[in-house]
């Protein structure tokens, strides 16, 4: 027999139907849901067959004893529109059943759409219910026999229902991703069965995503070109250089340019210069990347100072891991460290917890004189490597508490660890005129104590 919709066929098995509805969706990364969680559900709902059959074992006396249960995956973005079905085996006493979407998290204490991030279509009035305990008339009631169908446009974020193959329109737009399918029951005797496409839908949702894809490709055949931005492939090419420059592919940015007949907007020298800082940075080479940025592009840093304090407390964490250079900067002939010049309030500032965590984890080796942190390391090493390379130099994890420190670690080398327990004060120092001359800011003081506190950990 021949079928319309392929997925319609029954001899195909489950794995055939999802691969013909959701052909794009890699279940190795993002499975579909194939039934209900046995864990992700109140206590009053019980599952059988497979867990595809929810029934309620409650009292169901007040909205209190409410009870739902969400799939065990989320539906994955890549689906593009996904659809699921309940068969209403029993309506129970009362038939107070919803059926829709959850997001994780949400109380399962509840009928699906009562809460936030929670979306429902209820059987005994028929009202749709989005993240409110007030529903909206959205379409028939429904009853034992009937089959209710929830899809949902993971593109527009629209979410329609079916009742036994009949189209219901839309019932809720904008809805999140990341969502799983949720049902819901409240009364004695409610049984509702799920079908994940073990079986052929009711509806023709093979049909819908056709007419999907036919208006898509209306609404791309009919747009019209704003002429005032100029050519079409002129605009094109120049978008794809755009794109190709930002990012600072300089050797594809040159060959695009040479095909498409166009000027690079930047000149190859700086878009190389900007590759180079972001190939130090994804090394681990902080300080190199902070000192390139200075010779390249002066002035940017002081202007950028939460940039800088970032920077630079990324720069700590590379030390600590050894990804970094530790040496400091009056032996490679330095002068002022970047502590003095990073603020004209020169002031050291109140946060003595993050100083004491540096101090204690130090030990003796971090009893100093502030005026010390003068000659802290600037993270500008002369000795570190160009970033091109990978991090061979990095050390294993600091351990603080252990007896016999490896060999390889920071703590068997007590010039390098007392220079990091230096940068670390230089650290708290700049801080500190950051908070004097723009407030106190939550993000970096958290920054900075989770930072410190990794030399509490041996790994």
């Amino acid at each position: 027999m021949e079928y319309e919709s392929p997925s319609q066929s029954p001899t195909l098995t489950q794995d055939q139907r999802l691969k013909l509805l959701y052909p794009m969706v890699n279940e190795e990364e993002t499975p579909l849901p194939r039934c209900w969680s046995t864990k992700d559900k109140y206590n009053y709902i019980g599952l059988s067959q497979s867990n595809l059959r929810v029934h309620y074992k409650g009292h169901g006396k007040t909205h209190k004893d409410a009870s739902s249960v969400r799939a065990t995956h989320p539906i994955p973005a890549s689906c593009g529109l996904y659809y699921f079905e309940v068969k209403i085996i029993s309506k129970g006493r009362d038939g107070y059943m919803g059926v829709g979407l959850s997001a994780q998290g949400v109380n399962m204490n509840r009928l699906p759409g009562w809460d936030k991030h929670s979306y429902g279509y209820h059987g005994d009035d028929g009202h749709s219910f989005c993240s409110s305990g007030t529903g909206q008339a959205y379409g028939p009631t429904f009853t034992t026999g009937d089959v209710i169908g929830c899809g949902i446009n993971l593109i527009d974020g629209s979410c329609f229902y079916t009742k036994n193959g009949h189209h219901l329109g839309i019932a809720f737009q904008d809805l999140p991703s990341g969502l799983y399918p949720t049902v819901g029951l409240q009364t004695p005797g409610e049984v509702i069965d799920a079908n994940f496409g073990q079986e052929p839908f009711k509806f023709d949702i093979e049909g819908e995503m056709r007419e999907l894809r036919r208006k898509t490709q209306g609404v791309i055949e009919d747009l019209s070109w704003p002429r005032k931005h100029g050519d079409a492939q002129a605009v094109l090419h120049n978008m794809v250089s755009t794109y190709l420059v930002h990012h600072g592919y300089s050797q594809t940015a040159e060959s695009f340019a040479r095909s498409a007949g166009q000027e690079i907007s930047e000149e190859l020298t700086s878009m190389r210069n900007r590759q180079h800082i972001q190939k130090l940075v994804l090394a681990g080479k902080l300080g190199e990347a902070i000192s390139t940025v200075d010779q390249l592009y002066p002035g940017l840093l002081a202007l950028n100072q939460d940039l800088h304090f970032r920077l630079k407390v990324r720069q700590f964490i590379e030390m600590v891991s050894g990804a970094d250079s530790l040496e400091i900067e009056s032996e490679s002939g330095g002068g002022k460290s970047w502590a003095d010049t990073s603020s004209s309030s020169g002031h050291s500032g109140s946060n003595m917890d993050m100083e004491e965590q540096v101090d204690n984890a130090g030990g003796d080796v971090g009893n100093h004189e502030n005026h010390q942190t003068e000659q802290a390391v600037n993270g500008n090493s002369q000795n570190t490597s160009n970033g091109n390379v990978d991090c061979e130099h990095s050390t294993d994890n600091m351990d603080v508490d252990a007896a016999a420190p490896r060999a390889n670690s920071i703590l068997a080398n007590p010039a390098r660890f007392e220079c990091l327990i230096r940068f670390g004060r230089g650290l708290h120092v700049f801080a500190s005129q950051m908070e004097q001359e723009k407030g106190r800011s939550e993000a970096n003081s958290s920054m900075l104590q989770e930072a410190f506190s990794l030399l509490a950990y041996a790994d």
